[in-house]
């Protein structure tokens, strides 16, 4: 079995593997290669192959519609195995739709039997001869979009009423690009200038970021093996992500609580900025993510850090009433805005998780606010666009605890690139404002006298 073989059947198997068990790709795609010792050389083509697949799903399934009689007889893998071949043959030019059709004829043939070779080469050379249906043939706009994007069309149709179809046809649009790697430099240790010098001499090409005056983003190699990144100069966060803790406001001295902290981007922004001075108390729900969270202060350095692996919805029970100084809760919450990085989040999740999500969001702020001293700050942030999550959650927020206003000096803390897409106390950075991860960060002022 010839290599480019190997690498079309394991990603193959890795896509029936993620459908089947509702796996993470990005968590499977790094075990996936370990097990089968995939040569180093062979990891992108593995790797373009799955996210590929999966981010352009459903555009690949109206692409086979009319190619495909008995769609509801056809086993699952034969079907992923044309998924991945019709992705090839669309949008992989490097890839000869020749040697696409040979490899999965051959593929078929070892995972089943002649028929279903005899199958998918007939319909292969269907989609060579005819050509591929139209996008045009589809009259609503809204499902034109969320077909030639590959996003579920009550997805589509949400975001549209949030953000008009314009807006949410380029969000769309963005998920389907390839995530880009970007860092903070933790500046208690470098300037991003000394940091992009460093990588430089070890080989590696970085750039500024284009939104977070903190971040760099790699343009050759991978930081994570960089003496940069094992020495704590820098830690691998997108740039919107990394803009929370700076919004937070932390000062030196202070005590901050990271309220749902894995894996601990955010807790070991705000150590850099407590700066050794000071005291930060991280909580999140499973043992082995506080483990984590651990890893990054001890790679950095910082040891004026406790964590806990507790609910934050019983933080309340917990700790003593007006602990903090500061608190972020960066919730759980959809991942809508991670698409890029994790496609298979826009298949996995429903309008009924939204409405989840929201309430234990809720719940959250709610066991945390009496934490907080008066005249401290409380920021709440996701890496989702759906408003149900954000602005909504926030107003419920604020109706439900009138000790609690809009913090009107927060956009003076952010970037001046991100403040035009700030309202009042709220930024809602979609996917294609900046290339960066959809995001959403709010602030919150508890009042001195009520």
């Amino acid at each position: 079995m010839s290599k480019k073989t190997n690498v079309r059947e394991m990603a193959a198997d890795a896509l029936l593997m993620i459908e089947k068990n509702q796996a993470y790709s990005n968590l499977l795609l790094n075990s996936f290669i370990q097990k089968h010792s995939l040569a180093e050389k062979d990891v992108p083509l593995f790797t373009e192959l799955v996210y590929g697949t999966l981010q352009r799903k459903d555009t690949l399934d109206f692409y086979l519609a009319p190619f495909i009689k008995k769609a509801n007889k056809m086993e699952l893998w034969v079907r992923i195995l044309l998924r991945l071949s019709v992705y090839q043959m669309v949008y992989l030019d490097r890839v000869p739709e020749r040697a696409a059709v040979h490899e999965a004829v051959e593929i078929a043939k070892r995972k089943g039997h002649q028929g279903i070779a005899s199958l998918v080469n007939g319909i292969l050379r269907s989609i060579q001869r005819e050509g591929l249906p139209s996008f045009e043939d589809i009259q609503d706009p809204v499902q034109r979009t969320a077909v030639a994007t590959s996003h579920p069309l009550w997805l589509v149709e949400k975001w549209t009423k949030q953000y008009g179809l314009e807006e949410a046809g380029k969000m769309c649009e963005e998920n389907l690009k390839a995530p880009r790697q970007t860092a903070r430099i933790n500046k208690t240790k470098y300037s991003v200038n000394e940091a992009i010098e460093l990588l430089q001499k070890e080989g590696f090409s970085a750039r500024r970021g284009s939104l977070s005056p903190d971040s760099i983003m790699m343009e050759k190699g991978s930081l994570a093996s960089s003496t940069l990144f094992k020495d704590g100069g820098a830690t691998i966060q997108d740039e919107s992500s990394s803009l929370t803790a700076k919004v937070l406001g932390v000062q030196e001295g202070e005590s901050v609580l990271d309220a749902c902290a894995a894996p601990g981007g955010k807790s070991s922004h705000i150590l850099e900025l407590l700066n050794h001075k000071g005291q930060l108390m991280s909580l999140d729900l499973h043992q082995h993510k506080v483990e984590l969270v651990k890893e990054q202060a001890n790679r950095l350095g910082f040891e004026n850090l406790t964590v806990q692996d507790l609910d934050a919805r019983k933080a309340g029970e917990v700790f003593n009433e007006e602990s903090f100084d500061r608190i972020l809760v960066d919730a759980p919450c959809s991942g809508f805005g991670v698409i890029k990085r994790k496609p298979d989040i826009k298949y996995a999740k429903s309008a009924r998780d939204i409405q989840k999500l929201a309430a234990i969001q809720l719940e959250i702020l709610h066991s945390v606010s009496p934490l907080l001293k008066k005249g401290g700050t409380l920021v709440y942030s996701t890496c989702t666009v759906d408003q149900e999550e954000n602005h909504a959650v926030a107003q419920q927020f604020l109706q439900d605890h009138p000790d609690y206003e809009w913090d009107e000096t927060m956009t003076g803390r952010l970037p001046e690139e991100a403040r035009q897409y700030a309202e009042a106390s709220e930024l809602q950075l979609l996917p294609h404002y900046f290339g960066t991860d959809g995001f959403y960060i709010t602030s919150f002022k508890r009042k001195v006298s009520f």
